[in-house]
């Protein structure tokens, strides 16, 4: 399985790199959190995934209007298999137990940006897929692995 990444140095002791950066871009924001992207630019949350020896997972998602095509944009910008595209619960399973099986994990810095706001992605499917970002973050909190989600709507 393919997990897009930055190569960055890793360290032995992650949370003591995380909390001893001088000007950590990070500071504020907890390690398992999935929150709106506000005054954070994505070239610097990937420089920081890539400080910090971080996955740096990204997906744009402005030309897609429907469940299936977030989905499908997800999956593409993840490197993940196509099926992953499908269904939340198969992107549920893709950010839990498979990267979990393909190795230890440095972390997870995740923007998903541009989600659409059209009849056939309302905010109760935003908040749906959103639901499975908090709960990859929390399955990785319960596993002491960094995962954190920015998000911006169009």
């Amino acid at each position: 399985m393919n997990i897009y990444t930055l190569n960055a140095p890793q360290s032995s002791d992650e949370e003591t790199q995380e909390s001893s950066a001088d000007a950590s871009l990070l500071r504020t924001v907890p390690r398992n959190v999935v929150q709106s992207i506000r005054a954070f630019r994505v070239t610097d949350l990937q420089s920081e995934a890539m400080r910090l020896g971080q996955h740096f997972l990204y997906a744009h998602c402005a030309e897609a209007t429907t469940r299936q095509q977030v989905l499908a944009a997800i999956a593409e910008s993840f490197h993940v298999p196509k099926h992953v595209g499908k269904n939340y619960d198969a992107l549920s399973e893709c950010l839990t137990s498979m990267f979990h099986k393909a190795s230890d994990q440095p972390g997870f810095l995740v923007v998903l940006e541009q989600l659409p706001n059209t009849p056939k992605f309302d905010k109760e499917a935003r908040e749906n897929l959103l639901d499975v970002f908090r709960d990859a973050a929390d399955y990785w909190s319960e596993k002491k692995v960094a995962f954190r989600v920015f998000f911006s709507f169009q």
